[in-house]
């Protein structure tokens, strides 16, 4: 098959282990871990506090994401540590920019929901990674942990993306004295290949290893940090940390053409609106159109705005909102808009909310020999969260706050206690029961569109793993449609004419992150990938212990 762009990365393959993450030495924790006979909870949950470290501007344990694990025994499950409002915050404790829909809709009155410390809402990831590990892993948490610990203390070189990302929200950062000084110095953002060293950070790693995640919900390091937090006039309180609760959800399930999609449900939408999309696409054949043609794009370009005309109905807490997630992920629904589609020309699909989810997210992808699976998309939302840092702890806090509808009177108003919603759709494909794609994403509303797209291009157009993840992309929520450079200037143009407002784009959505299952008369074995739009590395596992009862033979014959 020949297709219109090149692989920019190669992927890696494996028999004991994969771990695919969007920094190497995130994924080369996970790997120690393997190798310390941990499993793939142990060796994602060593990767996410690494990242905390070496991705700082993605994730951080004062953020929120959801985890969705696949068990030996063949049970899938999704941890909910996405974050929730605080109990003192109220539908109309901001002051909107703007009332009708647009760019500045969900903007308020000196970005309070945006950056500082009214920005924070009640972080779930420390709970949630503890949580899990104690749940599923094998190993203690001081061990998980080191590798963290070791590059906030001793310092990692900064990469080109971590310094661009820098660089691109400099300004805010400069407003807060402890955020600047380790990524400002000298008044100017850190440049590509300087050494970064987190002392304060370290330290409150240290605690962690110590007292778990009880340091933060309840502990001293809470009580300080609740304590800057009002100190500088936000929200969160110390009993939104003492009463922070996860949430094990059931994912929610669909097929297409004999795979079956396994994905998380609401407060997601990832995972309702893949199946959604992949259910009208079952009635095409994606696959001869071709990779890239007009037409196959023209109907991605349709699915999408569908989804986003549906999206307010499954974008919500469910625990606030009445999701209709059996007639979103139906067969019979998904005839009704198919129906609707104009193969021959773009329609305009009226889109249910305003945007303003983060596209600065993480994923990690990993799996083992004994059946444990992971695939986990985390963040503090935008690029540095709140772009501030809590004093003496090293810890960045999320600005989950500006994925609330900041009017009161709607489904997305802040409430207390609401739970944010997300579009992360951290993927698990199947066939005869058995895994054989895990996959997932960073890039906000991009996410679930991104994903759907990778399960595309590996069922229909029969892609290898690491074309799936780089091949170029589009997205739309119903107005213009962003194409990737990837895709020829012919292309763009057939899509004009039929009535898209096409605007290319360097990238649509963030670094993939994938694992294959390779079936077991091929040799079994995993296969891994990440792309080009972030650091992005897998690391595998092969190999393994000396054979039963050996010795070293040359001994053994003199004796």
């Amino acid at each position: 098959m020949t297709l219109p762009f090149h692989c920019q990365k190669q992927s890696a393959s494996a028999s004991r282990g994969m771990v695919v993450t969007n920094h190497p030495l995130a994924s080369a924790a996970g790997v120690e871990m393997l190798a310390a006979g941990g499993n793939a909870v142990d060796a994602a949950i060593a990767a996410l506090f690494t990242l905390t470290v070496v991705e700082p501007m993605m994730v951080g344990i004062f953020g929120g994401g959801m985890a969705h694990l696949r068990l030996p025994d063949g049970r899938h499950t999704v941890i909910d540590g996405l974050s929730s409002a605080p109990q003192t915050s109220h539908a109309g404790c901001y002051r909107p920019v703007g009332d009708t829909p647009g760019p500045e809709y969900l903007e308020t009155v000196d970005r309070e929901n945006a950056v500082g410390a009214k920005a924070v809402a009640s972080p779930g990831n420390l709970k949630a990674w503890c949580e899990t590990l104690q749940r599923f892993g094998r190993l203690p948490l001081q061990d998980v942990i080191q590798p963290a610990i070791r590059h906030a203390e001793r310092g990692f070189a900064v990469t080109p993306y971590l310094a661009e990302c820098v660089a691109e929200c400099a300004a805010d950062l400069a407003r807060d004295a402890g955020i600047s000084r380790l990524y400002l110095p000298g008044d100017a953002p850190i440049k590509a290949g300087a050494k970064l060293v987190q002392p304060d950070y370290a330290e409150t790693l240290r605690l962690i290893a110590r007292e778990g995640a009880a340091a933060l919900y309840g502990g001293a390091l809470g009580d300080a940090i609740v304590t800057a937090i009002q100190k500088a006039g936000g929200w969160l309180g110390r009993a939104d940390l003492l009463n922070y609760r996860t949430i094990e959800r059931e994912p929610v399930r669909g097929s297409y053409r004999g795979f079956e999609i396994v994905g998380p449900p609401p407060p997601s939408s990832g995972g309702v609106h893949v199946i959604q999309m992949l259910n009208i696409l079952e009635g095409y054949d994606i696959g001869a159109l071709g990779f890239g043609s007009s037409e196959a794009l023209h109907l991605l370009a349709e699915v999408l705005k569908i989804a986003f005309a549906d999206r307010a109905a499954a974008t919500a807490d469910p625990a606030f909102v009445d999701v209709p997630v059996a007639k979103l992920t139906s067969k019979a629904y998904a005839a009704e808009r198919r129906a609707q589609i104009d193969l021959h020309r773009a329609r305009r699909w009226s889109a249910g909310v305003a945007a303003g989810e983060s596209a600065n997210t993480t994923h990690v992808t990993v799996a083992d020999a004994d059946g444990h699976v992971v695939s986990s998309t985390q963040t503090i939302n935008s690029l540095f969260g709140a772009r501030f840092i809590l004093p003496g702890t090293g810890v960045i806090p999320n600005n989950y706050m500006y994925l609330f509808d900041p009017h009161p009177g709607k489904a997305l108003s802040v409430a207390p206690g609401k739970r944010i919603t997300t579009s992360q759709a951290p993927l698990m494909a199947l066939r005869d029961g058995r895994p054989v794609y895990a996959l997932g994403l960073p890039g906000g509303l991009r996410i679930f569109g991104s994903a759907m797209q990778a399960l595309v291009n590996l069922i229909d157009h029969g892609m290898t793993l690491q074309q799936a993840v780089e091949a170029p992309r589009l997205w739309t929520q119903g107005q213009m449609v962003e194409l990737e450079d990837g895709f020829p200037s012919i292309t763009r143009e057939a899509l004009a004419a039929l009535g898209h407002d096409i605007l290319p784009v360097p990238h649509v959505g963030g670094g993939m992150n994938a694992i294959r299952f390779l079936p077991e008369n091929a040799g079994g074995g995993l296969e891994g990938a990440a792309c080009w739009r972030a650091d992005g590395t897998p690391m595998g596992v092969s190999g393994g212990l000396a054979r039963e009862g050996m010795r070293f033979w040359p001994d053994a014959l003199r004796r």
